[in-house]
C-alpha cells in the first residue's frame, strides 16, 4: 500500500499490514499454519482447511462474542 502522510496512517497501516500477514492456529487441526487467501477467506497450508474469517484476522470480535453465547445457551456435543 504505501501511505504517506503522517506517522500516525504510518504506524497503523503497519499493524494491520502485520495482523493481516501473520500465521494463525487452524481451528480443525490445531497447526499453525492459516494464512490469508483473499478477502475475507482464510486457508490452512496443512491440511486444506478453506473458511471464511475476518478481513485481517481469521475471527472477527463479534464472531468470537456470538461464538460464545452460543456455547453458553447449548454447549457443543
Amino acid at each position: 500500500m504505501g501511505s504517506r502522510y503522517g506517522a500516525k496512517i504510518r504506524k497503523r497501516e503497519q499493524a494491520v499490514l502485520k495482523r493481516q500477514r501473520a500465521l494463525y492456529e487452524c481451528p480443525k487441526c490445531g497447526k499453525k499454519k492459516v494464512r490469508r487467501r483473499g478477502y475475507a477467506k482464510w486457508e490452512c497450508r496443512a491440511c486444506g482447511a478453506e473458511f471464511a474469517g475476518g478481513a485481517y484476522s481469521p475471527e472477527t470480535t463479534v464472531g468470537s462474542a456470538a461464538r460464545k453465547i452460543l456455547s453458553a445457551i447449548a454447549p457443543p456435543k
